[in-house]
């Protein structure tokens, strides 16, 4: 599957779906988002079908960062039914993220 990037009208259509959905707030300088990339898409094959997976690039869509408070990135947003659940900030373990994931999915 290929990676859903969003847009601010992409992700807002996103959360007004039913289901889990978990956004990766990142940039292309980022060092440390680029060492968690592989590890959400691994988790987008992973949860097909299950769980949408997609990213936001903060240097495009400045008003997703702001709106979400993004301090820092890389920041992944976990959301169900369209409200915001769980955040988790900087590189973790896979771990971290599938236990958020298979408690809501």
């Amino acid at each position: 599957m290929i990676m859903i990037h969003f847009t601010k009208d992409g992700l807002d259509k996103a959360l007004a779906q039913k289901g889990l959905l978990m956004v990766d707030f990142w940039a292309d300088w980022c060092g440390p988002c680029k060492m968690l990339a592989p590890l959400v898409e691994n988790l987008d094959k992973e949860y097909e079908g299950r769980v949408t997976v997609g990213k936001v690039n903060v240097d495009d869509e400045q008003e997703l960062a702001i709106r979400y408070g993004v301090m820092s990135i890389p920041t992944v947003i976990f959301f169900k039914d369209g409200k915001e659940i769980d955040r988790k900030v900087g590189v973790m373990p896979p771990q971290v993220f599938t236990q958020v994931l298979d408690e809501n999915a």
